[in-house]
């Protein structure tokens, strides 16, 4: 995994790939590592401030033994992406790696349109990116929820899916071979509705009872398109075949019940009706997570979902999940980082907007838990003041 640091966090071992600021201004003679201090101290004396470092690349130090176990190389590239200061750089790679799903979104929907059987190399390279990612720090991805746009809510929608589906399954602690077939079927679950009409997909307002009767058939186009892609593992097909079925027997297409919906079929409704609650779309805005977490316990009450599910799914999610926006009694906005697990009204939160004039400000990040004089007044969205997600994530990004 490729992140930009400070040249501050730089470390000897770390392979660095490139020179990121001051832009066009030094180029590296060629990649490589860091294997002295003196080399850092080089950078800093020339005024090089950013650079770009290969996280998954990592070798002993001189004083290190001149083998080391590959498992302990990953626990070090793990750690770097655990490090806090880091967040920036995770907002950069997620939108990065949230575009190059979309593009690839894009092309299945186009290959499915004009009956071409999909391909699936990309999608099964795009997911195993963000299962590494996910694995490696289950906030990695948590912000692409919300990097979000009215105009491509169907392209988005299943992007976000399968990331929601990732960090699910890792909080669950199931085996990654798995989790990478759940990816694809949730990457590809709702591929057929590029079949539904226009007019009815994009529909403002509510469907008529015919209109949804055709709205539903994109569940059945899913699953013919995904059953005729080569390679497709049984377990991809059974969570697309499943995302809309309900534990007592109303959902669709099949009506199946409780007792011929899977473990991974149940999550994956969850997954896809928590994503359609919070989404924006160009005819209605979206819930809060907290109102959306309100509505999955009211159908896991009614027996249309797992209502054990529900409640896993909450805690992975956190009271205040690591993206979301959140208003502070100083009256400010924030993003919230990182979670307190200890202590799950007070996460790490980063502010970047103040309500008073409204404008956006450099601050530094705030640990709730121990900062007892402000705390989070609501979960908030970024339309609710006339903000762009895009231009948050610019801002926190680059830090203004």
């Amino acid at each position: 995994m490729k992140v930009e640091l400070d040249v501050s966090e730089l470390a000897v071992g770390m392979y660095v790939v490139e020179i990121t600021q001051p832009k066009n201004k030094f180029q590296l003679a060629e990649q490589g590592w860091i294997t002295k201090q003196q080399v850092i101290d080089g950078f800093k004396r020339k005024g090089i401030e950013k650079l770009l470092v290969d996280s998954s690349k990592r070798r002993p130090q001189p004083s290190e033994p001149a083998k080391v176990n590959q498992a302990t190389m990953d626990k070090q590239a793990a750690q770097l992406t655990k490090t806090p200061g880091l967040f920036k750089q995770r907002l950069s790679q997620a939108k990065q790696l949230f575009n190059e799903s979309k593009a690839i979104q894009r092309r299945l929907f186009d290959d499915a349109q004009a009956g071409v059987p999909l391909t699936l190399e990309p999608v099964r390279r795009v997911t195993d990116q963000s299962i590494e990612a996910i694995f490696d720090n289950p906030d990695a991805l948590a912000c692409v929820i919300n990097i979000r746009h009215k105009d491509q809510y169907l392209l988005e929608h299943s992007v976000a899916v399968s990331v929601l589906m990732t960090i699910f399954a890792c909080y669950l602690k199931i085996d990654k071979e798995i989790v990478s077939e759940l990816a694809i079927g949730a990457f590809l679950h709702d591929v057929g509705k590029i079949m539904i009409p226009p007019s009815i997909l994009d529909k403002p307002g509510r469907l008529t009872t015919e209109e949804f009767e055709v709205m539903k058939t994109h569940a059945n186009h899913s699953i013919r398109i995904i059953e005729n892609t080569p390679n497709i593992s049984p377990l991809s097909l059974e969570v697309a075949r499943l995302h809309h079925e309900k534990l007592n027997g109303k959902g669709y297409p099949f009506g199946v019940s409780a007792e011929a919906i899977s473990r991974f079929g149940r999550m994956i409704a969850i997954c896809d009706i928590f994503d359609a609650l919070t989404a924006n779309r160009c005819y209605k805005a979206g819930y809060p997570q907290v109102k959306a977490f309100s509505i999955l316990r009211a159908l896991g009450e009614n027996n249309e979902l797992d209502a054990e599910l529900v409640d896993h799914f909450i805690k992975c999610m956190g009271v205040y999940p690591v993206g979301s926006l959140v208003q502070l009694e100083s009256n400010r906005l924030a993003i919230v980082e990182s979670h307190n697990h200890q202590d799950p009204i007070r996460p790490k939160v980063k502010p970047f907007y103040s309500l008073n004039p409204n404008h956006f400000e450099i601050s530094a990040n705030i640990d709730l838990a121990a900062m007892r004089d402000d705390i989070i007044v609501k979960n908030v969205r970024a339309d609710d003041f006339d903000l762009d997600m895009d231009e948050i994530i610019e801002f926190l990004s680059h830090e203004g």
